[in-house]
């Protein structure tokens, strides 16, 4: 091939090219890397997403290539590049680069919920990325100069086509790679958590309410104990070593730990790092119905939690929630059932702008308790920590102390006053449990009440049914809704319009920042404004 001819300068300025494409494409594929990354880095959420957004992003990486290679084509037949000098082979090239760019700027410039964050396994994908596809661009150079003449270099352009099998696939190259260096930081998890004989492990899992109870729980043994709790929502395995090597203390007394689950068998894995001895069950839901299936799958789950306790270990959890009672069934250690009647009950719960008052009552001793939490489910989540806090030797007067400091998780029902409204976030994520909560202390606002929401996701077959079912409970509540993206539009207009809730007070948005601009219309001053769910990141 005289195209490889060590003496072409045209070579060497392929490689160059080659290079810079290389580049350009790993900032061009952002929207696939994160997906990966939300995914958990397992190839079957990447493909789910690919099916359930219609690959509306491939799309726009094929017009992108598409109009580049129109572009350098005709600019190729104007110039004549086959009878002249190589030279204005590079002229088309400008247009792919520029739409290159602008197509950058924008896909970095759009709103994300949870952005790609760079860590230490990412930039590894990105650096093979950038070889893998680099020697892709030159490979297509080559081929396009011996055999496509009239497009020589403007074979650059056809590389995004190929992206969105070239991310995965590089991905699945280093997946061996991957498991060696976490095997490493398991065994250096591991090999801490034996310097801390005496520590007490706590895991909490649940289909919803874990980061809250976790933040809960972390108030409260705080007034006793040194306390190390995973941050955010680190509850995967790689997130827990990460909270193991980096922020565990040698001289922490607990250690709490949110597992998360989206198939059978990754809490095991969870509990094979940490060993717990205490378990909390939130509540088990049809959250992630998507990845499980089926309720009994959920269960399974969860219960892989109790399951991994030792003979001596303790588990608790919550009466208000038939998932919850189910395992409490199957629970063979020792185990407690908690909730709003019983040894340590919540009675007289009242809700109001300023967050929920009620009873404590713990034994026969009542203690009235102010939080700023909103939501009787919140007190639910209280009692379980509750009771763990008595296991673990508190006194009553600790507890109360802990339960006052709380406060809001942000985007879990955080309550915001602005000069003239009243805005609810709840827009971390949301299940059908969590939804009806939100709607209840909506319910409990002054003023006129709008709700904005894209709906319930990852929900598989019931996803229909249960957006349905959303509607028919805001028509109830809400004097405005304002639907997010065309995801569970239909389904949740038409539970709204089976309550008899007019379409003039329906409105819907592209996105959460169309939605917040399209509010200015008809928001007055005094409107509760209840923020419900923002579509994660693989939903658009």
């Amino acid at each position: 091939m005289e195209f490889l001819d060590a003496t072409n300068i045209n070579m060497y300025i392929a490689i160059i090219l080659s290079l810079v494409n290389g580049l350009l494409m790993c900032f061009a594929s952002y929207k696939f890397f994160q997906i990966i990354q939300l995914s958990g880095y397992k190839i079957k959420g990447y493909f789910l997403w690919l099916k359930d957004t219609k690959a509306s992003y491939v799309s726009r990486m094929i017009f992108l290539s598409l109009l580049s290679s129109i572009c350098v084509i005709v600019t190729n037949a104007l110039f004549n590049v086959y009878h002249t000098e190589a030279l204005y082979s590079y002229i088309g090239l400008i247009f792919y680069f520029y739409f290159t760019i602008v197509f950058i700027i924008n896909l970095y410039s759009a709103p994300k919920k949870i952005p790609l964050k760079n860590t230490t396994r990412m930039t590894r994908l990105n650096v093979v990325m950038l070889i893998f596809v680099s020697i892709f661009s030159f490979f297509i150079i080559a081929l396009c100069t011996e055999y496509l003449s009239f497009v020589k270099f403007g074979g650059l352009c056809f590389v995004p086509i190929f992206m969105p099998i070239i991310v995965p696939f590089v991905h699945m190259i280093l997946i061996p790679f991957e498991k060696i260096i976490i095997n490493g930081y398991i065994a250096r998890a591991k090999y801490k958590l034996k310097k801390c004989p005496n520590l007490i492990k706590i895991g909490i899992t649940g289909s919803f309410g874990k980061t809250s109870t976790k933040y809960i729980l972390n108030s409260i043994l705080s007034e006793k104990y040194k306390v190390c709790m995973s941050p955010h929502s680190f509850n995967t395995l790689p997130g827990l070593c990460k909270v193991v090597n980096n922020y565990l203390e040698l001289d922490d007394k607990v250690l709490i730990c949110e597992m998360g689950a989206r198939n059978i068998g990754d809490i095991k894995k969870l509990c094979n790092l940490i060993n717990p001895k205490y378990a909390i069950i939130t509540g088990v839901g049809t959250q992630h119905m998507l990845t499980f299936k089926t309720k009994e799958n959920i269960l399974k789950a969860k219960f892989e939690l109790v399951e991994s306790l030792p003979s001596d270990g303790i588990a608790i959890f919550n009466s208000e929630n038939n998932g919850s009672k189910e395992l409490f069934l199957r629970c063979q250690v020792k185990k407690f059932l908690v909730g709003k009647k019983g040894e340590i009950s919540a009675e007289n719960i009242e809700i109001d702008e300023n967050g929920t008052s009620f009873t404590l009552k713990i034994g026969k001793k009542e203690y009235p308790v102010k939080t700023k939490l909103l939501g009787s489910h919140f007190a639910e989540n209280i009692l379980l920590c509750v009771k763990m806090a008595k296991l673990l030797g508190l006194t009553d007067a600790q507890i109360v102390r802990g339960i006052e400091k709380l406060l809001p998780v942000p985007h879990r029902l955080e309550l915001i006053k602005t000069p003239t409204n009243i805005i609810l976030d709840d827009a971390y994520n949301a299940s059908v449990e969590g939804s009806e909560m939100a709607l209840s202390v909506l319910k409990k606002m002054k003023g006129r009440k709008i709700v904005i929401t894209p709906g319930l996701v990852e929900l598989g077959k019931l996803e229909s049914l249960e957006n349905f079912n959303f509607g028919k409970k805001m028509a109830k509540v809400a004097d405005f809704v304002v639907i997010v993206n065309n995801l569970n539009f239909e389904d949740i207009k038409r539970g709204l319009n089976s309550e008899n809730f007019g379409d003039d007070k329906i409105y819907q948005a592209e996105d959460l920042s169309k939605a917040k601009i399209l509010m200015k219309d008809f928001v007055k001053e005094g409107d509760v404004i209840l923020f419900e769910n923002d579509l994660p990141d693989n939903y658009i």
